[in-house]
């Protein structure tokens, strides 16, 4: 059964998503960072009551996804809807405190969507996050590099608050080492997932038309939107050659 949560019971589970950051690490999110978007028009009361048909056909799809290439996960997918006032448009991915994924949007984030298809591609990108089990992977780079930041403070000399600012930025550094990669690997098997659900990647990929582009940064979190373009295009190419992806 699909369930989109709504305000009450997204307060429910702040307590679930903070239990998945990196605590007692820095705190830095495991969920992928906000998708960003410039200031349009609100979308349409229309495509706020796609959305919920979207996650109907998308939920069984990114499911079976999963079940096929990621057994061993909980492929149960809960779908969040965080419709508290003055959030920024993001959408993220996280588990509940029993494994269980769980996908979200914000309210605004489905304001600036413009087709069906381009909520079904961002669905499918959290999605594949799961089913690629970047989740713990994060967490475990971070926590090497806040172990490796502790070393070069231990060996330093500093003092706690000098030695505690190292650790963060250890952890920072280890988060953030393949999350371009994650990004990319999401991408592409988010657009399988949207493909699978009926809808057009290529359509749903305008959406990086609109973002801003964040660039090639040194340690940035996302890769430059013409990358993410490219590796969906490769995707739907070999969906449609029948290559595996």
């Amino acid at each position: 059964m699909t369930r989109i949560m709504g305000r009450s019971a997204l307060a429910g589970l702040v307590l679930v998503l903070v239990g998945c950051t990196m605590a007692p690490l820095p705190p830095i999110s495991t969920a992928p960072p906000p998708v960003s978007a410039p200031a349009v028009a609100p979308a349409p009361a229309s495509t706020r009551a796609e959305f919920a048909q979207v996650v109907t056909r998308m939920r069984p799809a990114a499911t079976q996804v999963c079940r096929a290439r990621a057994p061993h996960l909980d492929c149960d997918f809960m779908v969040v809807l965080d419709d508290r006032p003055g959030q920024p448009p993001n959408a993220f991915h996280t588990r509940d405190e029993r494994g269980r994924p769980v996908i979200g949007f914000t309210l605004s984030l489905i304001d600036e969507m413009r087709t069906p298809h381009e909520i079904a591609l961002v669905f499918g990108h959290e999605a594949a996050h799961h089913i690629a089990d970047h989740l713990p992977r994060i967490q475990q780079q971070a926590m090497t590099g806040a172990l490796l930041g502790g070393l070069v403070a231990a060996l330093s000399g500093v003092d706690d608050p000098t030695a505690r600012q190292i650790v963060n930025a250890g952890a920072t550094v280890g988060a953030r080492r393949y999350s371009k990669a994650f990004e990319l690997e999401a991408d592409r098997l988010g657009a399988v997932i949207a493909a699978r659900g009926g809808y057009d990647p290529l359509i749903g990929a305008d959406l990086f038309r609109r973002l801003p582009d964040p660039g090639n940064q040194f340690l940035g979190t996302h890769p430059p939107n013409a990358e993410r373009l490219r590796e969906i295009e490769r995707a739907v190419a070999a969906m449609a050659a029948g290559r595996p992806i």
